[in-house]
């Protein structure tokens, strides 16, 4: 068999990778919406919005939120792969 007709080896995960990524994840996705909630509840009484206003803001911020931890997780995958060949 050559390499192009033989079954790819299975992967294995690699659990202390995934924990680390994970525990790292929990800390800063914690600082990350917390600064979306404060940010977003500051700059509303900095410009004077009103409850909508404020809420529609932390939305925001949040969703931007989001976009960080997303991309936190991708770098992180690479730095600590999570599988391995077996």
């Amino acid at each position: 068999m050559d390499s192009l007709t033989s079954p790819k080896s299975p992967r294995q995960i690699v659990w202390p990778s995934v924990v680390t990524v994970i525990s790292a994840a929990i800390l800063i996705g914690a600082e990350v919406f917390g600064a979306a909630f404060a940010g977003g509840w500051a700059l509303a009484i900095l410009f004077g919005l009103d409850d909508t206003g404020a809420h529609i803001l932390q939305a925001v911020l949040f969703a931007l939120g989001v976009f960080v931890m997303a991309a936190f997780i991708r770098a992180a995958q690479r730095v600590e792969p999570f599988t391995r060949r077996a």
